[in-house]
């Protein structure tokens, strides 16, 4: 699998360029530097939608490690057994 990064005016000049990629891989489409687009296939769209995609998966993609993951804090409570 190829990733294949344009920015938007390179889309916009050359979609037909980006349709061929696509076949090959996600073409990740930048606003000013940042990823904002995927284009794929619609049999690799079809996949990723049978599927939820796991927090790691996530992580991995271009731009993931601007995703914030705050859990919620456990207040566990711990009971000393009593064996009399």
């Amino acid at each position: 699998m190829t990733i294949t990064t344009l920015s938007s005016r390179e889309f916009n000049q050359d979609t037909s360029r980006a349709k061929k990629a696509a076949s090959n891989g996600p073409v990740f489409i930048t606003d000013r530097g940042r990823p904002a687009h995927v284009l794929l296939t619609i049999e690799e769209y079809r996949k990723l939608a049978a599927k939820p995609m796991s927090i790691a998966d996530a992580l991995a993609m271009p731009g993931g490690e601007d995703i914030e993951f705050n859990p919620p804090k456990l207040d566990i409570k711990l009971k000393i057994p009593d064996f009399e």
